[in-house]
């Protein structure tokens, strides 16, 4: 019994290594690259949208649009896009994420560039249509330090909101992020979360270019530094801790980063 246990755990290990090693062969063919840069533009566009969408709309609204709705929304859009497209692109819809799954060795290093070109062009072309609509109203929605919160404050705060996304991202792209509910749902619900306690501090961003985004497209990136220098430091920090909570990478791990678009049957029309 013993013997046959430890045949079945070898012929499964050989299984995760042919599906990770034709994973990689099919994200390194170059066929669907054009689908996942435009995923990754197009998902970054809708989250900016609404994130920064949510402070210009209250502004403009008289109020209509809560604190609770305005961090709420970034939630249920990430959710939402892990759904409809995170088996084409893997939805990291932010540099630090991608710099995470890429140390994290779940995700090739030469991928990088492209993904986070993609995803400065969505974020910036969804603050350009804001302020097409709305102009500088509610200053784009910007992420700033709240009211008598200094700058290593909000720095500090980012760093950890960040650290405890990415570790959420990494911990359920073990099994069933991409198409799962408790992966989506666990990663759109800790931006909620994180964002009704400490949207007042720092705005709870998390993501560089939700926050470069607007400040490049209303001319002030006095405190841009905030964000990018804290949400790199803070997915450092998540993939050091993902490292001790499950050690090395896992299969799963690198087909939630890569997407598994060309591994999906589903996908495939009937014969």
């Amino acid at each position: 019994m013993k013997n046959l246990f430890h045949k079945d755990r070898q012929n499964l290990a050989e299984q995760g290594r042919m599906v990770q090693k034709q994973a990689s062969l099919d994200f390194l063919d170059p066929a669907h690259e054009w689908r996942r840069i435009f995923a990754e533009t197009w998902g970054t566009f809708l989250l900016v949208l609404v994130a920064a969408g949510g402070g210009v709309v209250a502004v403009k609204s008289g109020g209509a649009v809560t604190l609770g709705m305005m961090v709420t929304a970034p939630g249920l859009m990430v959710m939402a896009i892990i759904y409809f497209m995170g088996t084409v692109s893997g939805a990291h819809l932010n540099p630090a994420v991608t710099l995470a799954f890429a140390l994290r060795r779940n995700f090739p290093w030469r991928r990088v560039p492209a993904y986070v070109l993609a995803q400065l062009f969505g974020g910036v072309a969804a603050a350009e249509f804001l302020h097409a609509m709305f102009g500088t109203v509610g200053a784009l929605g910007a992420t700033v330090p709240g009211s008598g919160i200094g700058s290593v404050t909000a720095l500090a705060i980012e760093v950890v909101l960040t650290a405890g996304l990415v570790n959420t991202i990494l911990g359920t792209a073990s099994g069933a992020r991409n198409i799962g509910t408790n992966g989506a749902i666990a990663v759109g619900g800790y931006i909620a979360l994180a964002g009704f306690w400490a949207a007042p501090i720092s705005g709870a961003s998390m993501n560089p270019v939700r926050s470069f985004a607007p400040d490049l497209v209303r001319g002030d990136l006095g405190a841009t530094w905030i964000y990018i220098v804290g949400t790199v430091l803070g997915a450092l920090i998540g993939v050091a801790f993902e490292w001790i909570l499950k050690g090395k990478p896992t299969v799963a791990g690198a087909l939630a980063a890569q997407g598994t678009l060309d591994n999906d049957d589903s996908e495939k029309p009937e014969v």
